[in-house]
């Protein structure tokens, strides 16, 4: 249990240090990321980024 909760707090670590490359790439604004403004607030909900980042991450563990 412990491992998961340590490879969970490195991948969202990893996240955060990758997200303004990430953007820069025009990850964050695919056609399924839905962003809109709602009671005050902006939300956003990226959808197509998390698919296409799961699978990346599939395929990198499938190669290894």
């Amino acid at each position: 249990m412990i491992r998961w909760m340590i490879v969970i707090f490195l991948a969202l670590l990893l996240i955060s240090w990758f997200t303004p490359l990430l953007r820069k790439l025009g990850f964050g604004r695919l056609p399924g990321d839905f962003r809109f403004k709602a009671f005050g607030r902006e939300w956003f909900l990226p959808f197509a980024t998390t698919v296409l980042l799961s699978m990346v991450a599939s395929l990198i563990g499938y190669l290894i």
